[in-house]
């Protein structure tokens, strides 16, 4: 840097040497970024991030990108020990070959709180000691995961619970080798864990499992619980049963009949607040199991093999607090209007609501526009029986509906002039693969409400229209001001801002030293 400034100056008196120098940087650019620092550098006089803290530097560095990190980590010797105490989140390829690199990676981030180790299912991954090292050097890990490591056993996972006892709070493991055994030990070792995602364990595969290989609750308190593609998941059972502080349940592509296990876990666990369930074997003896949990308020049932109005209601009569609900059935399920209209009825709290496959008309849709005045966000999906008419009753009586979304549905531009004077407080509108509006419409629509954003994506004979045509207005960011704001390097903004700090450090100590 110091060279760069006496050429600067040297070449200050004779013009066409600077014209010359100008030249010969223009290829790479560099000679402006150094012209730049330097600039810079003269303007602040003094290098005052030598006075600044190690803390104000950290702090600086959290607000840049990983690029420019990696950037300003070179600088000298003691940025890149900042910015090594300063990163927290680690993700690493987990192939064998990380062992050999592994303990110079953790000494150079010795404060590590999360870590991702994934590994492809060609690549021969990492093996129990490397777990274990992880367990014995990261003493603040408080997030792990886990994903394709064939090579770790339910061994390598136990002594790593023992080692990570008191700081881990999130496990995550998906297309691993674990099995029961494994995940007990984390249960039972990790008494601060709160969070834990198993997907897709090779461990869970057996033709007969005994009373010793379920999953038994540990002295953690589990508050979300995620589950998918997991064979025997019944096995997990005993563990959401026993988990009284259990606030989200997600269960996914499990196998197995679950009406008799949602019944047992509604009867031990009550507290429930969030529940997903996707493509579960569940009848409506199930949803009635889920109706227990009156505490519940948020729901996402996707694609439930046998779902009927029976269980819809009995869900929105139990779960009177709900504010978001997704529903998504198969088109030939019996679900309708009986269903939406005790979810009208019953559920007065209602903030989002989100129905695929549906048969909803104007009767529960009428309903459910004026109960639910809390309503803002809806979508309408796959639905032979919403028209016209269901859109203009929406846009009638949903007054604080912000943003809607159609897709599928048999609805036209007639429909959509009733948004013109309707629902004052929408903001955003999507629809989708609605073969009877055009892009004319929307523009109609467009003219009288400037401030509606619309977004259409209809595939109809025009190839213009089966474009994604957003409608609305459209913020265009200045070039001039674009330009100016990536005129500095990233290690100039960097040394810009501990300069700042700097200067705010010392006048403060000067003031309290008076």
């Amino acid at each position: 840097m110091g060279q760069g400034a006496s050429t600067v100056a040297a070449c200050s008196g004779n013009p066409s040497r600077v014209h010359e120098e100008e030249d010969e940087d223009e290829g790479n650019g560099e000679g402006e970024r150094r012209a730049v620092e330097e600039e810079e550098q003269q303007q602040l006089g003094d290098d005052w991030t030598l006075y600044a803290p190690d803390e104000c530097v950290a702090s600086v560095f959290r607000k840049l990108s990983t690029a420019d990190r990696k950037s300003c980590a070179l600088v000298c010797k003691r940025w890149y020990r900042v910015e090594g105490q300063g990163k927290q989140r680690l993700s690493l390829h987990a192939s064998a070959d990380l062992g050999s690199a592994l303990p110079a990676l953790l000494r150079r981030f010795p404060y590590i709180t999360k870590l991702a180790l994934k590994c492809d299912r060609r690549t021969v991954s990492i093996d129990d000691g490397v777990l274990c090292m992880v367990g014995q050097q990261c003493r603040q890990l408080q997030k792990l995961k886990i994903k394709a490591c064939k090579g770790l056993s339910d061994t390598g996972l136990e002594e790593f619970a023992e080692l990570a006892s008191g700081s881990l709070r999130k496990f995550s493991c998906g297309s691993c080798q674990f099995g029961p055994r494994g995940i007990n030990s984390v249960l039972q070792n990790c008494f601060n864990l709160e969070d834990l995602t198993v997907k897709r364990l090779r461990g869970f595969v057996m033709n007969n499992p005994g009373p010793t290989e379920h999953v038994l609750p540990g002295p953690c308190s589990i508050k979300r619980l995620c589950v998918k593609d997991l064979p025997n998941a019944h096995l997990l059972g005993p563990l959401i049963a026993g988990s009284k502080s259990l606030h989200t349940l997600i269960l996914s592509r499990v196998p197995g009949n679950w009406d008799m296990l949602l019944e047992i876990i509604t009867e031990h666990m009550t507290s429930l607040v969030e529940f997903h369930m996707e493509k579960v074997c569940v009848t409506d003896r199930g949803l009635r199991a889920v109706a227990r949990w009156s505490n519940l308020q948020v729901l996402y049932l996707v694609k439930p093999t046998e779902c009927t109005n029976v269980g819809l209601s009995a869900v929105a009569s139990g779960c009177q607090l709900l504010r978001k609900l997704h529903v998504d059935v198969m088109k030939s399920s019996r679900v309708g209007d009986e269903g939406l209209l005790m979810v009208a009825r019953k559920c007065k709290y209602l903030q989002e609501l989100v129905i695929i496959g549906l048969s909803a008309t104007t009767a529960s849709l009428s309903i459910l526009a004026s109960d639910c005045s809390s309503l803002e966000r809806l979508a309408i999906c796959t639905s032979d029986t919403f028209g016209d008419s269901e859109l203009s009753c929406i846009a009638h009586k949903c007054l604080a509906l912000k943003k809607l979304c159609i897709k599928g549905c048999p609805i036209s531009d007639r429909g959509m002039e009733a948004l013109v004077v309707g629902c004052p407080s929408l903001v955003k509108m999507k629809v989708k693969k609605c073969r009877a509006v055009t892009p004319a419409g929307i523009a109609s629509l467009h003219s009288n409400r400037g401030s509606l954003l619309v977004t259409l994506d209809a595939p109809s004979a025009s190839p213009s229209a089966a474009q994604n045509v957003p409608i609305g207005p459209v913020n265009i960011a200045n070039p001039e001001n674009a330009r100016a704001s990536h005129s500095r390097t990233p290690l100039a903004r960097a040394r810009l801002a501990i300069n700042l700090v700097a200067c705010h450090v010392l006048r403060w100590s000067a003031s309290n030293g008076s």
